[in-house]
């Protein structure tokens, strides 16, 4: 049975997903920081890009936005006012992705509201499951859209989560069968290097098949996006092809719906997991 899991800490507000006793969703949600996921704006078309397929929209003070032609830009001119929602946080110096919305605009560029939340979105991707949050303030403002699935719990993070929350902010991993997984971001993609055991006497295929839904479970719960590589353990390059099967399985349970591209001629194995919110360790940096 799933269970979402609340706990708040002044303006941070951490959201678990557990089913039975694994976890597997976390959000780090700084309310005093929103990634702007879900809000709504009133925008103003500010230059249209055929090369881009887009078109650029001020959102307000020095904010901006690029509304794709597949998400509702196409026709618009340079100032036309319209209502946008944010579908992708924006990310280093490029500015949100947005969709149109039929909503009518207002009178100037600006924010008509936020949205929901990871907590009420991952309440609307499970609508059955129970809410357990510590903080009443908190339960306040959610109460309506929760609709008698709320409850205290002073405890919502036990201490059992609460180590296995705090090892999501380390670069480095257990993995199953003594390996290990080192996670290496970087502006072009997310490199995954896993380490067998020393010593181990499990086949190098065998070892990288069973680590593989644990290694795909920290992916979600890192929210890694973008390009990610993965470097098995102790195999060679075209060996590594027959883990394409358990692979492409162990992704089918991310609700981010991950595209396996294939494998690289240095053997990496290439997937791209698509960019909504930023991932934990952006959320993390000062």
């Amino acid at each position: 049975m799933a269970v979402i899991r609340a706990s708040r800490s002044g303006e941070i507000v951490r959201v678990a997903l557990l089913e039975g006793d694994a976890l597997r969703e976390f959000w780090l949600w700084n309310r005093a920081r929103p990634d702007g996921v879900g809000d709504f704006y009133t925008g103003r078309v500010t230059a249209v890009l055929p090369a881009l397929a887009g078109c650029f929209v001020a959102l307000g003070g020095e904010q901006s936005g690029f509304l794709p032609d597949s998400a509702g830009g196409r026709g618009l001119t340079e100032g036309s006012y319209l209502t946008v929602q944010v579908t992708r946080a924006p990310q280093g110096d490029k500015g949100p992705r947005l969709a149109r919305s039929e909503d009518a605009p207002g009178a100037s560029p600006g924010l008509i509201a936020r949205g929901p939340g990871p907590l009420l979105e991952l309440a609307a991707r499970f609508p059955t499951a129970p809410v357990l949050a510590d903080d009443y303030a908190l339960m306040a403002e959610v109460k309506q859209p929760l609709d008698g699935r709320l409850r205290y719990d002073a405890k919502a993070f036990d201490a059992v989560l609460e180590d296995e929350v705090a090892g999501l902010a380390a670069p480095i991993t257990a993995l199953p069968g003594g390996a290990k997984l080192h996670i290496t971001p970087a502006p072009a993609a997310t490199l995954l290097d896993i380490d067998a055991a020393s010593g181990s006497a499990t086949a190098p295929l065998a070892l990288n098949a069973a680590i593989l839904p644990e290694l795909c479970r920290q992916i979600v719960l890192r929210n890694l996006s973008g390009g990610i590589l993965i470097d098995f353990a102790g195999m060679k390059a075209a060996a590594r092809r027959r883990l394409e099967a358990p692979l492409r399985h162990a992704l089918a349970s991310d609700p981010l719906r991950p595209e396996f591209l294939g494998f690289s001629h240095l053997g990496f194995a290439e997937l791209t997991r698509r960019r909504i919110r930023p991932p934990l360790h952006e959320v993390l940096s000062p």
